[in-house]
């Protein structure tokens, strides 16, 4: 706030000081005043238009003056005020005072100029005022044309438009998708595949030799002791009804072990079974299927009744073929001389 009361002073001050010194008469020259030196100088003697030229003006001067600054409004001629720092004041070694008032300056018209001089009011120790003018300063403006035509100019080339390397992120994320996905449908057929081959891989023995292996075996480990449990119970009708399944496929040669209970009735109902082996799949897979999904609890007389007829629908079955076997070896006289087979309906 100093500073700006200040400079407001000093201002109203010139004016004042401006008029009363010219109307006393012309301005005096430097060596009118004895300890007085004024300096003016500018950072270049030849700038281009819209450059910024530094003008400095160095007053030094007894301390038996009072000084007043030139103001921010000083006729600078046809150079504009950028900057400005007034009244850079310093005291020599001598006893002496230097001020220091620094202007930037621009202009956008080429041609030579003159920085016009610079009033400067001195207050004698009798209150008189005295002016005295500070030296012009020419300086000569260039256009930019004169730089471009410069042998000089040393003019880069544009750049080439950088080029942002392509992203190939968004590719690679979802190409590892598509790969881990094809890797799991390659993982997941490979093993139906499998799982059907392993099945597909039939034992060389007859196939009612492996379904009463099989049922011996359950016989041993489920039936020789008692089934206490609903979740033991479930396994053992999963394997006995696998087991009848798996022989079924075996002789009548159809995949049966992916079909549910009424899939394989229907399938089988025009079948030429033996005598009453429909009936007994339909109530036996029927029975076991609520053991199995429905959570029944059998009744240990109904497990080993189920047990034995999975038994008899593997010898019936047995019988069956191999009396068809042997039909299909024998000559048609031979076949004609054996009475004929009356097969009861099915139920």
């Amino acid at each position: 706030m100093r500073p700006l009361i200040r400079h407001m002073a000093v201002v109203a001050a010139l004016i004042l000081g401006s008029g009363a010194a010219l109307a006393q008469g012309p301005a005096d020259t430097v060596g009118s005043l004895p300890g007085i030196e004024i300096q003016t100088s500018v950072d270049r003697a030849e700038s281009y238009v819209g450059d910024l030229i530094t003008y400095k003006l160095t007053i030094t001067y007894d301390s038996t003056y009072d000084l007043v600054p030139p103001p921010l409004g000083a006729n600078l001629g046809a150079f504009d005020v950028k900057d400005y720092q007034p009244d850079i004041e310093t005291k020599l070694d001598d006893g002496r005072l230097k001020s220091e008032t620094i202007f930037v300056l621009s202009t956008y018209t080429t041609g030579d100029y003159v920085i016009p001089p610079l009033p400067v009011i001195f207050v004698l120790p009798d209150t008189s005022r005295k002016l005295i003018l500070a030296e012009r300063v020419p300086i000569k403006i260039l256009s930019l044309l004169d730089l471009a035509g410069s042998d000089t100019l040393d003019i880069k080339p544009l750049k080439p438009q950088y080029e942002f390397p392509p992203d190939y992120t968004r590719y690679y994320v979802y190409g590892g998708i598509g790969l881990v996905v094809l890797a799991l449908v390659a993982g997941v057929v490979g093993w139906l595949l499998g799982r059907r081959r392993a099945r597909k891989a039939l034992d060389l023995r007859p196939p009612w030799e492996v379904a009463f292996e099989k049922l011996a075996f359950l016989k041993v480990q489920y039936l020789e002791g008692q089934i206490s449990d609903q979740l033991k119970a479930k396994e053992f009708y999963s394997l006995l009804t696998d087991t009848v399944r798996a022989y079924l496929e075996r002789v009548y040669e159809t995949d049966i072990l992916e079909m549910t209970t009424e899939q394989f009735l229907a399938a089988f109902a025009d079948r030429d079974l033996p005598d009453q082996v429909y009936s007994q799949l339909a109530d036996f897979f029927r029975h076991a299927d609520q053991v199995k999904f429905a959570r029944l609890m059998p009744e240990p007389t109904r497990v080993e009744d189920d047990f034995l007829v999975a038994h008899d629908v593997v010898e019936k079955v047995r019988a069956e073929y191999e009396r068809r076997q042997e039909a299909d070896i024998r000559t048609p006289a031979e076949r004609a001389e054996e009475p004929p087979v009356i097969e009861e309906q099915k139920v």
